[in-house]
């Protein structure tokens, strides 16, 4: 199968700086090797790479330190127009925080198949695993049909909250 090529958006040192940022982990304790880099109008705004296990943060993935740098040097929560690079595809996690974020493009090296792939007979011991199908269905499921239970205690207070806080961004 012949892959597809590039388009014209596509540059080909922004990936490979998220494959340097990924193979840092190859010397880099509680790391593992997913790297990205944010880019935006032409240059990289936010890098990261995966420090799950160093920083005891699950969701340190290397997209979602990408965002949180690139948000910070930019001070924005708004990357509408950013692109993204990634040595792997990323899983449902990062792929809502750059929905959220406004990400409008993503390319990636290493598909979530090929990456199971490579970490096949890895222990759970040696690494953070993510069981990634369960992750896609349960964060486009409806909170009644996810395997997390979930149960409202409904509050006036908390919403009255949420309206004080609205009012005073109108």
């Amino acid at each position: 199968m012949t892959p597809t090529p590039p388009s014209p958006d596509y540059h080909e040192e922004f990936m490979q700086r998220a494959l340097a940022l990924s193979a840092r982990a190859l010397d880099t304790p509680g790391t593992e090797p997913f790297g990205a880099v944010v880019v935006k109008d032409g240059r990289i705004v936010g890098e990261g790479f995966n420090h799950s296990v160093a920083h005891w943060d699950p969701t340190s993935h290397g997209e979602t330190e990408a965002i949180r740098d690139a948000c910070r040097r930019l001070q924005t929560v708004d990357l509408s127009g950013a692109q993204l690079y990634s040595s792997c595809e990323p899983c449902a996690l990062c792929v809502a925080a750059m929905h959220i974020a406004g990400i409008g493009q993503l390319w990636y090296a290493a598909s979530l198949a090929q990456s199971a792939q490579a970490f096949e007979g890895v222990p759970a011991s040696a690494r953070h695993p993510i069981d990634v199908e369960v992750l896609r269905s349960e964060a486009g499921a409806p909170l009644q049909a996810r395997l997390m239970r979930a149960q409202q205690r409904a509050d006036t207070a908390a919403v009255e909250i949420l309206r004080r806080w609205a009012a005073t961004r109108r």
